[in-house]
């Protein structure tokens, strides 16, 4: 069970709460970040891995209540979440699994559903006649401007100055690396381990 603590206006579980300390560890007295000691530094990227996982998960909590605010109830998240993936592409199978990084059992299940449901248009490829070829419907294309209006307020709130922005992009740049960084493991790194 997770706790949650009141801090100002918001609310941290314990992993935040963890992070935050750690953070805060790191950071001179005056507020800019320093040299952290070692043991600092590895206790916080340890719980990044963690943050991140309940950051997904909570994701998929808050489009949940987004696809229930507006009526939609034959799709899940994880399903919306790849309807966001193609976007205004036209994809192969191929192309979105490695863009949304979904496994093959995985992704053909939830594609099914979502041509089943009207969220995509699958067609054979022009190309190749065995592969197939993926767009939003007018259905699909319906719903992921839904979802543009709810990441658009969430920006409003989360971003209120230019301090946030700047904060917000030193994050996505540090989350980028360490995305880099864990698939350069799995490709090089994990050869022959198992």
């Amino acid at each position: 069970m997770i706790r949650l603590t009141r801090i100002g206006d918001r609310s941290l579980d314990s992993t935040e709460r963890s992070v935050e300390s750690r953070a805060a560890e790191a950071r001179q007295p005056d507020g800019r970040s320093g040299d952290a000691s070692p043991a600092s530094t590895v206790a916080l990227y340890r719980d990044i891995a963690r943050v991140i996982d309940h950051m997904q998960r909570r994701l998929h909590d808050v489009v949940r209540v987004e696809l229930g605010r507006i009526g939609v109830d034959d799709i899940s998240p994880m399903q919306v979440l790849m309807l966001l993936n193609i976007g205004e592409d036209e994809l192969s199978v191929r192309d979105l699994m490695e863009r949304g990084y979904y496994l093959g059992s995985n992704a053909s299940y939830n594609l099914k559903h979502l041509v089943e449901q009207g969220y995509v248009d699958r067609a054979a490829s022009q190309r190749d006649r065995r592969a197939a070829r993926l767009r939003l419907s007018e259905k699909g294309e319906w719903l992921c401007t839904e979802i543009g209006k709810l990441e658009n307020r969430q920006a409003t709130q989360l971003l209120r100055n230019q301090a946030d922005g700047t904060d917000l992009e030193t994050t996505y740049r540090m989350l980028r690396r360490l995305e880099r960084m864990w698939g350069d493991i799995v490709r090089y790194d994990g050869r022959g381990q198992d």
